[in-house]
């Protein structure tokens, strides 16, 4: 067993798990934030992205042990303060960037460093950067729709491909 010990949405969480034990597991299981979701367990999908200081990675790509000393963010740390929806999670809801929902959590946590790193991506741009990510029931367009608009840009001319 090995102890690790980490900042998760804000809150200093420490606990023992086995070296072998993935990040996915030790946010389901042990903290139960059951919003990143293990999808493929094999760093396909992006169901399960999170930030780990500031960076997307995808949680099933590591073992818990690595984020030693990290700041982690998860879907759940997304919200505001006052525990409403962050901009970019307003914007899924708006445009309708999401339908069976499983993949949205992904979405969003990469949607974020997105926006962070490039704050006014062009259409091609968040295509380009979703690859990464799977969707099986949006065929992407509203997803991109949603993460232009929380970035501030007018998404009326924008046509489905």
């Amino acid at each position: 067993m090995t102890k690790v010990t980490m900042t998760v949405n804000g809150k200093a969480v420490s606990k023992e798990v086995s070296g072998n034990t993935l990040m996915t597991e030790f946010l389901r299981d042990e903290l139960h934030l059951t919003g990143t979701h293990v999808g493929c367990d094999t760093s396909q999908c992006g169901a399960c992205v999170i930030h780990v200081d500031g960076e997307s990675v995808k949680a099933c790509s590591i073992f818990a042990a690595e984020a030693e000393g990290a700041s982690v963010t998860t879907i759940e740390g997304m919200a505001n303060a006052d525990g409403s929806l962050s901009v970019i999670q307003q914007a899924f809801q708006d445009y309708h960037g999401l339908q069976c929902g499983f993949c949205t959590p992904g979405m969003v946590m990469s949607a974020a460093t997105l926006l962070k790193d490039n704050p006014k991506p062009t259409e091609h741009e968040v295509r380009e950067y979703l690859k990464g990510n799977i969707c099986r029931c949006t065929g992407y367009h509203n997803i991109v729709k949603a993460i232009l608009a929380a970035s501030g840009q007018d998404v009326t001319g924008i046509a489905a491909e």
